[in-house]
Parts: structure tokens; C-alpha cells; sequence
């Protein structure tokens, strides 16, 4: 078997116990963003998995973006990830 050289950890361990690898972040390729998908690649980054420079890079994302996504999470949870809830979370 061979592994693929990266930089950085395949595998961190989140706050719950449970591990996470590079397996579990969403494909280079993503385009569609669901709420799961953008959560993996904030725990992914928040957790050391990936650095965020290699996570805008990897997706396509602007850090305004991401920076938006990680708010989120931080204000009220994966939940408000989801588009269809963005106007009940979005700041006035």
C-alpha cells in the first residue's frame, strides 16, 4: 500500500473522541456546498488537519468565505451552515 505524501497530520482527534482523517474531507472538486461538506472543512481546519491557506486553495473558497463559514459555526452552530437558514442567522 502506498500513501500519498502531505504536509501536516492524516488524522486529528475532535473535542467528542471521534477521529477525523483527510478521507473525510469533501473532494477538490466540490462544488455543490451543503452544510456537512462546509462543516467538515471547518473542523478540518480549526482541528489542524489542513492549513487554511491549502483548504482556500484546495476548494476555490475567497477567505471572506471561509471566514463567514467559521463565524457561523462559532455564533450558532453547524446548523446555520445550512442556506436555507442564512437569513435567520445572517447579522443586521
Amino acid at each position: 500500500m502506498f500513501l500519498k505524501k502531505v504536509e501536516g497530520p492524516r488524522a486529528v482527534t475532535l473535542p467528542d473522541g471521534s477521529t477525523m482523517t483527510r478521507a473525510d474531507l469533501p473532494p477538490e472538486n466540490t462544488r455543490r456546498w451543503v452544510a456537512s461538506r462546509k462543516a467538515a472543512v471547518v473542523r478540518g481546519v480549526l482541528y489542524g488537519l489542513l492549513p487554511q491557506t491549502e483548504a482556500l486553495r484546495r476548494y476555490g473558497l475567497s477567505e471572506e468565505e471561509f471566514r463567514g463559514w467559521i463565524s457561523a459555526v462559532a455564533d450558532h452552530g453547524e446548523e446555520a451552515l445550512k442556506t436555507t437558514r442564512l437569513k435567520d442567522y445572517r447579522k443586521h
